[in-house]
């Protein structure tokens, strides 16, 4: 069970060099991490392997992002995204998130690895505005219909701009 941690308003940043790297089991249950993972996070190891990787979640991030990436994965299909985080201590971090499917060498889906690195500031000012109106969007239409709300929002929003999901978040990873 996660801890219930107090989010607050201090952000760590990763280096322009620092890359989390992270593998999961196929119900996403934390198999490997890298030290840069457990440096920024705030975890050891041990608070680590064998947990959900949604141990890091941080509630400003809405329930139909990861369902989104859940789909997007089921699909064989790797996913890029913007992702806040939550550290142990309560502090933040963002990252630029590319979660790719994992294979043994007979073609069996092992489970998910996951590579991480420093956003742009753009993306962070865009996603933050959006993420809040995803949030709002299954706060009014409650738990049970939330994650599929708040992707139908970001679907609208989407078919506003004329773009693609994977082409917007490609196009945010530039200051």
């Amino acid at each position: 069970m996660k801890n219930k941690i107090t989010p607050k308003n201090n952000e760590v940043r990763l280096a322009d060099d620092e890359f989390i790297v992270s593998k999961t089991d196929r119900k996403g249950v934390i198999t490997y991490t890298n030290r840069v993972f457990m440096h920024i996070a705030g975890y050891s190891e041990a608070e680590l392997l064998g947990v959900q990787h949604n141990i890091v979640r941080h509630p400003d991030m809405p329930r139909g992002v990861f369902k989104f990436l859940w789909q997007t994965l089921q699909q064989e299909k790797e996913f890029f995204g913007y992702v806040k985080n939550m550290c142990k201590d309560g502090s933040f971090y963002w990252v630029f998130a590319n979660v790719t499917p994992d294979y043994d060498d007979k073609g069996n889906l092992m489970g998910y690895y996951s590579v991480r690195r420093k956003p742009s500031q753009k993306a962070i000012d865009t996603l933050s505005a959006v993420y809040a109106e995803m949030l709002a969007e299954e706060q009014r239409v409650g738990t049970k219909n939330a994650a599929d709300a708040s992707i139908a929002l970001l679907q609208s929003k989407l078919e506003e701009l004329g773009v693609s999901y994977f082409d917007l978040v490609m196009s945010l990873d530039k200051d």
